[in-house]
């Protein structure tokens, strides 16, 4: 779901005009900035679904402390926290929010590996409604989230640039450099072995 969460930052971006698309698109992938080193250090780990013909959604993540609800709150509360310190409160609200957003579209796509609390402390039922299951689906799905998050910030991009009386090539080329990035990480996600 590596694409549609940028794809939803891109979103975002076309209503929140003072937070920097860059600092949404880190928000939007912060729980997976933080699993990398977690993962590394094997504390948090993958493992092939059972299920699962390979590739795209082929994985079960025990992310048990990024991506727990628990975990997740923290972490959008830390990241938010941090960026309000340097574009004012609204921005970190909103960055914190996107962070948050995370686990809400995982929620979706990954099977039932997303616990409550970190660690699954109290062993309580873990959360996804499985679309992984279902590759294409889940990729015209998270294609969706691409597409839409790109022709939002274009459309408010060029609005902005019509206002101030500048050219609209600005807007257009990074509203189709996300479409573009958006859509080579989803290929890569879907053909992956």
């Amino acid at each position: 779901m590596i694409a549609g969460h940028f794809g939803f930052a891109a979103a975002v971006k076309s209503r929140e005009t003072t937070t920097p698309l860059w600092a949404l698109m880190l928000a939007t992938v912060w729980l997976d900035i933080v699993f990398v080193p977690l993962f590394m250090a094997g504390i948090e780990t993958v493992q092939k679904a059972d299920d699962a013909h390979g590739g795209y959604g082929a994985l079960i993540i025990h992310a048990d402390y990024t991506h727990s609800f628990a975990g997740m709150a923290i972490l959008s509360i830390v990241l938010g926290c941090l960026c309000g310190l340097f574009w004012g409160r609204r921005s970190g609200i909103v960055i914190g929010l996107v962070a948050a957003s995370h686990w809400f579209l995982d929620l979706f796509v990954h099977r039932a590996d997303l616990p409550i609390l970190p660690g699954n402390i109290g062993n309580f039922p873990t959360f996804g409604f499985g679309l992984w299951r279902h590759p294409s689906v889940s990729a015209v799905i998270e294609l969706a989230l691409v597409l839409g998050g790109a022709w939002l910030y274009w459309r408010a991009a060029n609005r902005a640039a019509t206002a101030a009386g500048k050219g609209q090539r600005a807007a257009s080329i990074s509203a189709a450099l996300i479409a573009i990035f958006g859509v080579l990480i989803l290929w890569m996600d879907f053909t992956a072995a």
